[in-house]
C-alpha cells in the first residue's frame, strides 16, 4: 500500500489535514494582508514611528499574555475529555469557569497597562509621549474577554476553521484602514499625529473584530454541543477544581516564560536598543513568522488529536500519527527556509531600502524558528500527557541563559545578537521538550 492510500485511511490524520487546510487558506490571506499593511503601515510612519507603534501594540499583549492562564488549553485539555467520554454536565462547567476566569483576568492586564503604560513608554518606547497610545491599545484586552476560552471550544468541538474565518475578517478591516491612510495621506495635508493614531486604531480595531468574533462563534458551538441551558450548570459538578487549577497555574507559569523569553522579543530591543532597531526586527521577525502560516493550523487541530489518542491509550496510533506530521512539517519548512534564504532581501526591500539591513537578523531567527515549527507539536504532547511543568523547567533553563546572554551582548552587538539568541533558545527549550515527550511515550508503551 503507498502512502497516499495509508494517509487517507488515517482519519486522526486526514481530519487534522482537512481543518488544518481551511485555516491555512484562512491564515495565508491573512497574513498576506498584514504583510501589507505593514509594508504601507512602515512606509507611512518610517522607521523610528513604526518601532513606536510595534512596542505599543507589543507592551499590551506581553501584559495580556503575562495575566492569561492560557484557558484554550485547559479547554482542550480536560473539556475535550469530558465532552469525548459523554460528560457534559462537567464539560459545561468547566468553560462556564473557565470563561469568567479568563474575562477576570482580561479586566486586570487592562488596568496594569493603564497604570505603567508611563513607565513602558519611558523605559521601553524611550518615548514619554507614547503613554496614551498604550492605553488605547490597552483597550483591545477587554474585546478579548474570551478569546482563549472561545479558542479552546472551537477546538474541542472540531470547528476551529472558524478561526480562520474572523481572523481573515479582521485582516481585512485593518488593511482597509491603513491602505485609506495611506492613499489619502499628503493629498490631504493630514498631520502626522492624525496618521500615527489611525495606524494604531486600524490595528486595534482588528484585535476587537477577533475577539468578539471568536466569543460569538463558540457561544453558538456550546448551544448546539451542550444545549441552551449549559450556562446553567452548577460548578460545582467539577471532579477536581484542585487539579485544574494546577493545570491552569502551570500553564500560565509555563506559556509566561515562553513570553518573557521569545514573544516580548520587541520590548527586549527596544529596551537595550531603541524603536528604530525594533522596527528592523520587527519586520525581519515578521517575515520569518510565515513560517507559522502552515504551522498554526496544525497546533490548533493536532492538540485535540493528540489529546484523544492518549484518553483513548493508542500508543501506536500515536507514535505514527506524531511521525507524520512531523515528516509534513520538515517538508515544508525546508522549502520555506530556501524561500528565505533567496528573496529575504528583496522581501525586506518592500518595507523600503532601510528595511534590508535587516536581512542578517532573518537568517538568524530563520534557524531556531524552523526547528521549532518542524517539532510544533512538543508542548502539546506534554500537556496531553498529563505533564504541563516539564515545558515550564524547560523554557526557564534556555530562557535564563538567553536574558543572561543578552545583557551582556545585545547593547554591544545589536539587535541581531538578539535574533541569534533567540534561536539558541529555541533550539535548546524544544529539543528538551521533544526529548521528555519522547520519553514519556515510550514508558506508555512499555507499560501498556
Amino acid at each position: 500500500m503507498n502512502l497516499l492510500a495509508r494517509l487517507r485511511q488515517d482519519d486522526v490524520f486526514g481530519r487534522v489535514i482537512l481543518n488544518s487546510a481551511h485555516l491555512f487558506s484562512s491564515n495565508s490571506l491573512s497574513l498576506a494582508l498584514s504583510f501589507i499593511q505593514g509594508i504601507l503601515a512602515a512606509r507611512l510612519l518610517g522607521l523610528t514611528d513604526y518601532g513606536l507603534v510595534v512596542i505599543v501594540m507589543a507592551y499590551a499583549s506581553t501584559v495580556n499574555g503575562l495575566f492569561s492562564f492560557r484557558m484554550s488549553e485547559v479547554v482542550v485539555r480536560y473539556g475535550g475529555e469530558y465532552l469525548e467520554t459523554g460528560q457534559r454536565e462537567k464539560a459545561s462547567a468547566l468553560i462556564k469557569a473557565a470563561g469568567l476566569s479568563e474575562a477576570a483576568v482580561s479586566v486586570l492586564a487592562f488596568c496594569f497597562v493603564a497604570i505603567t503604560a508611563g513607565l513602558a513608554a519611558r523605559f521601553i518606547a524611550k518615548t514619554p509621549a507614547a503613554q496614551w497610545m498604550m492605553v488605547i491599545y490597552g483597550l483591545g484586552l477587554l474585546a478579548n474577554f474570551n478569546a482563549e476560552t472561545s479558542t479552546g471550544v472551537l477546538q474541542v468541538t472540531d470547528k476551529i476553521r472558524l478561526r480562520g474565518t474572523i481572523n481573515l475578517i479582521q485582516s481585512v478591516a485593518s488593511a482597509l484602514i491603513i491602505a485609506v491612510a495611506f492613499l489619502g495621506y499628503g493629498a490631504t495635508g493630514t498631520s502626522h499625529l492624525t496618521i500615527l493614531t489611525i495606524v494604531l486604531v486600524a490595528y486595534l480595531l482588528g484585535k476587537t473584530i477577533l475577539g468578539m468574533g471568536l466569543f460569538i462563534a463558540a457561544q453558538v458551538q456550546l448551544r448546539q454541543v451542550l444545549g441552551s441551558s449549559w450556562t446553567k450548570v452548577s460548578l460545582k459538578v467539577l471532579p477536581s477544581v484542585r487539579q485544574l487549577i494546577r493545570f491552569a497555574v502551570s500553564s500560565n507559569l509555563s506559556a509566561t516564560a515562553i513570553l518573557i523569553f521569545r514573544e516580548s522579543e520587541l520590548l527586549w530591543v527596544g529596551f537595550f536598543l531603541n524603536s528604530a532597531a525594533a522596527g528592523l526586527y520587527k519586520n525581519a521577525y515578521t517575515l520569518i513568522s510565515f513560517l507559522s502560516v502552515p504551522a498554526d493550523p496544525l497546533i490548533l487541530s493536532v492538540y485535540p488529536e493528540l489529546n484523544r489518542l492518549i484518553v483513548q491509550k493508542a500508543w501506536p496510533r500515536l507514535g505514527a500519527f506524531l511521525r507524520k506530521v512531523t515528516t509534513l512539517s520538515f517538508a515544508y519548512n525546508a522549502l520555506l527556509a530556501i524561500g528565505f534564504v533567496l528573496f529575504g532581501r528583496w522581501a525586506l526591500s518592500l518595507y523600503g531600502d532601510q528595511y534590508i539591513a535587516a536581512y542578517p537578523a532573518m537568517m538568524a531567527l530563520l534557524a531556531g524558528l524552523a526547528f521549532n515549527y518542524i517539532l510544533f507539536w512538543n508542548r502539546p504532547l506534554l500537556l496531553s500527557f498529563g505533564l504541563p511543568t516539564f515545558p515550564l523547567w524547560a523554557t526557564l533553563a534556555a530562557g535564563v541563559l538567553k536574558i543572561g546572554l543578552a545583557f551582556a551582548l545585545v547593547p554591544r552587538y545589536g539587535y541581531i545578537m538578539e535574533a541569534a539568541l533567540l534561536s539558541l533558545y529555541y533550539i535548546l527549550s524544544v529539543g528538551l521538550i521533544v526529548l521528555r515527550g519522547m520519553v514519556e511515550l515510550r514508558r506508555q508503551e512499555g507499560a501498556a
